[in-house]
């Protein structure tokens, strides 16, 4: 019985007996298995013989005060193989003793626990890249806020210029339109930003979960959809920082690349208020500064979703469609919004006039859009409305 006993021990465990002084007199198969030894290699040698060079010296001197005390010691220790790897072993020493209570001998009886401590060291490297991704999402934002700022001062100092030129009152129509789109943009930034920081911190609680069960295919897999969520995020940043550039050069731009900006930046609005947006665009360049033209689609698109909401539309469409026509490059935008008021349809492009309440409009943005369009553009402006549509018809000349 006591044979099979010991037999049950030694194929189930690792283990090796050394003598008084740490030199191996015994080694089982398991032990020669995990450290890639012959028995023949093991035995008569000290057992530092699989030591590993990470483990602090001190470590080893508290293990032999313990065991010299007649005191048992456990740890998990870290150990080399022959073949340079390391290998992780939760480990029991007992000092054997004799009649006359004396050291004789000490077996050391372990169990091999390599991989559970692999996965730990790379939860914990996964744990130090996660900070590292968080810390400089942190810094990017912040560079990012800065510019933001900055670029905010810059277009106060640009509007300040351009409006020295008009009256008092057009001075101060500028200052508030460009404001409250600024005001919108980081609104959007935000609304875009709801959504992915949701995902970022589902994803993250499943890379914990996965490195707990083991499961090392899933922590990859969401490791990597959390890096891809922050490229996005950082991505929108960007997107919102180019619309506001301070960039007054007129150039020759493709009026399909700024009408695909402004849906763009308005995608998260437009999915939330369950628009249809359809497209008929073709590729036009026209003379001019492509953020104003994306700042005009940008307002109409607006005033389409709060003639939606206004007029409780539960179907909601909007066409934009871009060709050239007799010299000029025409763009429309027609939504299904239930049109205008007759008596209004002439005021709308009128600075201070709007319909909505005045928590929610400025009366500013159809005036500068025409603006926008006559002055930066050399174009027009204009709408007509029927009973259930209305449609803006902006024209740039292509010479």
């Amino acid at each position: 019985m006591l044979k099979q006993y010991k037999e049950a021990i030694e194929k189930s465990n690792i283990i090796s007996k050394t003598d008084v002084n740490g030199v191996i007199t015994f080694v089982n198969d398991e032990f020669c298995s995990i450290s890639g030894y012959t028995r023949d290699e093991l035995i008569g040698k000290n057992h530092n013989i699989v030591r590993h060079p990470d483990v602090p010296k001190e470590k080893f001197a508290l293990l032999w005060r313990i065991i010299k005390d007649k005191r048992i010691y456990k740890d998990t220790v870290k150990n080399l193989a022959k073949d340079g790897t390391a290998f992780y072993v939760n480990t029991t020493i007992i000092p054997i003793l004799d009649e006359s209570q004396n050291i004789v001998e000490y077996i050391a009886i372990r169990y091999d626990v390599t991989k559970e401590m692999l996965l730990r060291e790379e939860l914990l490297k996964k744990e130090a890249e996660y900070e590292e991704l968080n810390r400089n999402l942190e810094k990017r934002v912040e560079e990012q806020t800065r510019e933001l700022k900055e670029l905010n001062q810059t277009l106060e100092e640009r509007v300040q210029k351009e409006i020295a030129k008009n009256e008092e009152k057009q001075r101060v129509m500028f200052w508030q339109s460009r404001h409250a789109s600024l005001g919108q943009m980081l609104a959007n930034i935000a609304h875009q930003w709801r959504q992915p920081l949701t995902e970022l911190s589902l994803a993250v609680f499943n890379i914990k979960k996965a490195l707990q069960n083991s499961n090392e295919d899933d922590a990859s897999k969401f490791y990597a959809e959390s890096k891809h969520i922050i490229k996005n995020m950082s991505e929108t940043i960007d997107d919102f920082t180019n619309f506001f550039s301070p960039d007054k050069e007129k150039h020759y731009f493709n009026i399909k690349d700024s009408i695909m900006e402004s849906i763009g930046l308005l995608e998260s609005m437009i999915d939330d208020e369950m628009i249809v947006v359809k497209r008929d665009l073709e590729d036009i360049e026209v003379l001019g500064i492509t953020n104003e033209l994306t700042q005009v689609i940008i307002n109409l698109i607006n005033n389409s979703k709060d003639a939606f909401k206004h007029n409780s539309i539960l179907l909601r469409e909007i066409t934009i469609s871009a060709k050239e026509k007799n010299g000029f490059a025409l763009i429309e935008l027609q939504d299904n919004a239930g049109g205008i008021a007759k008596e209004n349809l002439e005021k709308i492009f009128e600075p201070y006039f709007t319909t909505k309440h005045k928590s929610r409009g400025t009366g500013l943005g159809l005036f500068m859009s025409r603006m926008i369009c006559e002055q930066g553009l050399g174009g027009t402006l204009d709408v007509k409305s029927k009973k259930n549509s209305t449609t803006f018809s902006i024209k740039i000349p292509l010479d």
